[in-house]
């Protein structure tokens, strides 16, 4: 799928290329296998010159975050998978409050950049594992915040490799949706709106979320985060799992945590198929007992 030919060029694309990579080491599940080529893009100029050649090539091409939303098979993927660094992992201050935040920089690090900035809106993202990327994405959310609320405007390249941009009207923002979700389009930086507050309420808040990820959920187990998208108003895939007594239930290596129903740990070792039957098997229980189907949040790759 990747000839020599294909190969020679893309190292001329400023890129950091590691042929066969385990996507094991880039995803939060510590799950899946090689991927033919694993590229890191620096520049602008390069991702789109990259996606040219992926379309003059016909090499398919997949654009990787930080791996926190993914479960990639066991049999790899075949093709290209980009992954933004370089100029996508800078932040800048921008007059009236405002940051530009290139879609590569983890969530971790924007929250602290705006916490530094005296700026308040982001504190609901405090721990949540991605990239500002991904997070726009999927409209990420926890704690009554979302995305949503602080983005102001978006700049992407199509598939075609033009450069365009969305205003926050145009983003179809809704519950773990945007207009990018199911699309080609590649988010390459975002422009947040945050309000002034004094440093130390920002650090208590952050702190405080902080505090209740670690009590309620598995944070130090490999895992790709909520599994399954909430049902409806007031209804909780974690609660529906564990009334039907699966809390603690494991196929192979992966297990509904014990700590929190709604996520699914790699225990040991956990193969992309233990984690897909458990995923299937949870579905079917709950839909059986309780009626409700449960729609998946974590993406299939490969």
């Amino acid at each position: 799928m990747i000839n020599e030919n294909f190969f020679n060029l893309l190292k001329q694309q400023n890129a950091v290329l590691y042929p066969n990579e385990p996507m094991s080491k880039h995803t939060t599940f510590h799950i899946g296998g090689n991927a033919d080529c694993f590229c890191e893009v620096k520049t602008i100029n390069s991702l789109k010159n990259i996606i040219l050649l992926c379309k003059k090539y016909a090499v398919p091409y997949f654009i990787i975050g930080l791996g926190s939303n993914l479960l990639v098979s066991d049999n790899g993927i075949k093709g290209l998978v980009i992954k933004l660094g370089g100029e996508f992992n800078a932040i800048t201050l921008l007059e009236d409050n405002t940051i530009r935040c290139g879609a590569g920089v983890s969530l971790a690090g924007l929250c602290v950049f705006a916490r530094k900035m005296s700026l308040s809106g982001l504190e609901f993202a405090w721990g949540i594992p991605g990239s500002v990327g991904g997070a726009v994405y999927m409209n990420a959310g926890a704690y009554d915040g979302e995305i949503k609320n602080v983005v102001t405007s978006v700049r992407y390249i199509d598939n075609q490799s033009f450069q365009k941009k969305y205003s926050k009207d145009e983003l179809d923002f809704s519950y773990r949706h945007s207009v990018f979700t199911d699309t080609d389009n590649i988010i390459t930086d975002v422009t947040f709106r945050l309000e002034p507050k004094p440093q130390e309420l920002i650090i208590d808040r952050m702190q405080e979320l902080m505090d209740r990820r670690k009590a309620k959920q598995p944070i130090n187990h490999p895992s790709a985060g909520s599994v399954f998208k909430r049902p409806g108003k007031n209804i909780y895939a974690a609660a529906l799992i564990e009334e039907c007594g699966l809390k603690g239930f494991a196929i192979g290596g992966a297990e509904v945590s014990t700590k929190h129903s709604g996520f699914i740990v790699n225990d040991h070792n956990a193969t992309a198929q233990d984690v897909k039957q458990l995923i299937e098997h949870i579905q079917k229980v709950v839909l059986e007992k309780k009626g409700i189907q449960l729609c998946c949040e974590v993406k299939f790759i490969g």
